[in-house]
């Protein structure tokens, strides 16, 4: 299976790539500039091609750019990714003095890229850090993943499971991704607290 990383020369998509590559995959490291993209993938043993280009070979693809831009770049490779199934990891965040807040609108971010394509989008690893994926050895958390299509979601939980020695879980319907997303700014409050690194383990389940 070709995996496109969209974003992929950003800290969290290179961590993403490189722990997907070196799990037995193939990995294309897409950017909006495609001599960003090839240094990268040279480093990573990856595919180094522009966004259109990486998404148009692939099998999946991960958008991996920041919340800020996931929209527009979602928008302009409508496309290139055509029906292929899509994973969004980005969340939307408002940071402030007292804090991170989760972004306001009632949609999830995840929701409103699903507006913008014609393939199925699943959301998840909100709760993974790009220092964990980047870590040598694979953290012991779990990772989340939700979703309305069937087999994109299979093909999300299989990612999961290749980049945590933890689980990775079904966390549902696509519309659970406004608290996965919201979730990420518990995590960047007790990180910013507690100056660790927090991750998420679910207990009670079989």
């Amino acid at each position: 299976m070709r995996i496109a990383v969209v974003g992929g020369t950003g800290p969290f998509g290179r961590a993403l790539a490189g722990r997907l590559q070196t799990s037995g995959l193939e990995v294309i490291v897409g950017s909006r500039d495609a001599d960003r993209a090839v240094a990268a993938a040279l480093e990573l043993n990856c595919i180094g091609e522009a966004n259109p280009d990486a998404v148009a070979d692939a099998d999946f693809v991960v958008l991996a750019v920041n919340a800020q831009g996931a929209l527009d770049t979602a928008r302009g490779l409508r496309g290139a990714i055509g029906e292929t199934p899509v994973l969004s990891v980005a969340s939307e965040l408002r940071f402030a003095k007292e804090g991170v807040f989760p972004a306001p609108d009632a949609l999830s971010l995840a929701e409103r890229i699903q507006a913008e394509l014609a393939g199925p989008v699943v959301a998840g690893l909100h709760s993974l850090a790009a220092s964990s994926l980047g870590a040598v050895h694979p953290s012991d958390e779990d990772a989340f993943v939700c979703g309305d299509d069937a087999e994109a979601k299979a093909l999300a939980l299989d990612l999961a499971a290749r980049l945590t020695a933890g689980r990775a879980l079904d966390a549902g319907p696509l519309a659970s991704a406004r608290a996965l997303e919201g979730l990420t700014a518990v995590i960047v409050n007790m990180n910013k607290r507690y100056r660790g690194h927090a991750g998420i383990r679910i207990t009670g389940l079989p």
